[in-house]
């Protein structure tokens, strides 16, 4: 029997149903890059950015590796899949395709129309759902009718039962009619979007070079939780700012499934059983209850997640304009904090949670921009883009998602709290290098003697602030009374 294998956000060997129901006959994996999840979004920005882009040539690159030295190989095909698919099940004999099934509605639209295309062919299609700890059927209710509250969707799910990895395949067969097909080139970065290899090229400052692959990913696993025993603190940790281990950062590998959520269950279980179950060790598990949470939200929901009103049919008004945004976006709003994360995400494609909880609120509570041209931005820019995740969290933090509770984040006061000697904000704003201590966090309030003192100049060698900052703190606090 000889079965297709779709691979999509897959890309593993270890504990991948799509791959492993097919290993009992020959295989002929395929990966199929589609060009109309490149290019513009409704809202200006890239659908996917330089650093994602080389992370996923990376990752399929590390792919094709594994899939060779167990006897197969990963073919490479331009074009869309329910075009592609249907020929080369043709051409290869298929009898079967198998496929890893996401919720995000446009790739679902995806893979409806290339399952009925398939059948058409009169190929068979088996959908596995591979993407979350805890699977679609295991959950304490149906998915369309869990609790939209995270607390209470987590509080009923937490105690169900974590199905098992399935085994990673000894071997495997590549199907003969495959061998003298091309494998295909990889997608090149000018693929992605109007890129060249340069734009791709982290910045040293960077948390994490953050290479693409399974076997990177899993170096990070042992590194993270058994080499630097980071995994006993992270929940002291996890706000930090500056470093490769204050956080797991495990995200990238997830959202391109080069690491499963159960494999990362099981290490820390056992880390649990040879170290200290703590608090910490609960936390990471508790982080990937939050990602599997909004998955199964969009299940549910659907494409209302990208409505302005969100799931739960909010009216607000978004009067802040272009410039608001694009200041916001080239990290140049003259507020640091906020300008230090977003040339952090610009330069390098990651920014910690606590970061893109404070610029999300920036941009939707204080600047009153669209909270959707933030998403798509973070589409672009995020090494680590997850759809659900993404617009999900950014529909939280404006208050039209889930369990909002109508906060905003003080931005000034989150920098003193997380970077009080202002180290972050001098780490990417070198032109407040000389400004000391926690006065880097309100530059506004230098007088010309302390500009000319600290060698800054607001206006010109740092900008002032897009908007008055007290004054919008206060109207904000008004606003929530």
């Amino acid at each position: 029997m000889t079965t297709l294998v779709w691979v999509r956000r897959d890309l593993r060997v270890h504990d991948n149903p799509t791959l492993a129901s097919a290993a009992t006959g020959d295989v002929v994996p395929v990966y199929v890059h589609d060009p109309r999840f490149v290019g513009e979004t409704r809202y200006g920005p890239q659908r996917v950015g330089p650093y994602r882009a080389r992370f996923l040539r990376e990752s399929l690159a590390d792919y094709r590796e594994s899939l060779r030295e167990k006897g197969a190989d990963l073919l490479i095909r331009r074009g869309s899949p329910e075009d592609v698919l249907p020929d080369l099940a043709e051409a290869v004999g298929a009898d079967t395709v198998t496929l890893q099934t996401t919720p995000a509605t446009e790739e679902f639209e995806v893979e409806n129309a290339t399952r009925e295309a398939l059948h058409d062919a009169d190929v068979e299609t088996d959908r596995y759902w591979t993407h979350t700890l805890y699977h679609l059927d295991d959950l304490a209710s149906d998915v369309t009718a869990i609790d939209d509250t995270f607390t209470s969707w987590r509080k009923a799910t937490e105690s169900r039962p974590v199905r098992n990895q399935v085994p990673t395949p000894d071997s495997l067969t590549l199907a003969e009619e495959a061998a003298p097909l091309e494998s295909g080139d990889l997608p090149a970065i000018d693929e992605f979007g109007p890129w060249a290899e340069a734009d791709a090229t982290v910045d040293d400052r960077s948390v994490l070079p953050f290479e693409g692959g399974e076997s990177v990913g899993r170096a990070r696993v042992h590194d993270y939780v058994w080499a630097g025993d980071y995994l006993r603190e992270y929940k002291e940790t996890r706000n930090g700012l500056l470093g490769s281990d204050y956080s797991s950062k495990f995200s990238p590998w997830l959202a391109v499934g080069a690491l499963s959520p159960r494999y990362l269950h099981d290490e820390v279980r056992r880390y649990e059983d040879r170290h200290v179950s703590n608090e910490s060790t609960y936390w990471l598990l508790f982080e990937l209850m939050w990602r599997d949470f909004f998955q199964f939200q969009f299940v549910k929901h659907g494409a209302e997640f990208f409505s302005a009103t969100g799931i739960r049919d909010v009216e607000r008004e978004w009067p802040g304009g272009d410039d608001r945004f694009e200041r916001w976006a080239a990290g140049e709003t003259g507020v640091p904090f906020v300008d230090a994360n977003m040339r952090e995400l610009n330069e390098t494609g990651f920014m910690s949670n606590r970061g893109r909880q404070n610029v999300a609120s920036f941009l939707a509570d204080w600047l009153e921009v669209d909270w959707r041209r933030g998403a798509a931005y973070f589409e672009e820019r995020l090494v680590d883009y997850d759809v659900c995740s993404n617009w999900g969290n950014w529909a939280y933090q404006a208050g039209v998602g889930n369990d909002s509770r109508n906060m905003y984040f003080n931005v000034v006061k989150q920098a003193t709290d997380y970077d009080g000697d202002g180290e972050y904000v001098r780490h990417w704003l070198p032109e407040l290098d000389g400004v000391p201590g926690a006065q880097v966090h309100e530059p506004w309030t230098l007088s010309p003697d302390e500009q000319a003192e600290y060698g800054v100049e607001l206006g010109l060698d740092y900008p002032r602030p897009v908007i008055d900052v007290d004054q919008r703190h206060s109207e904000l606090q008004d606003e929530r009374l």
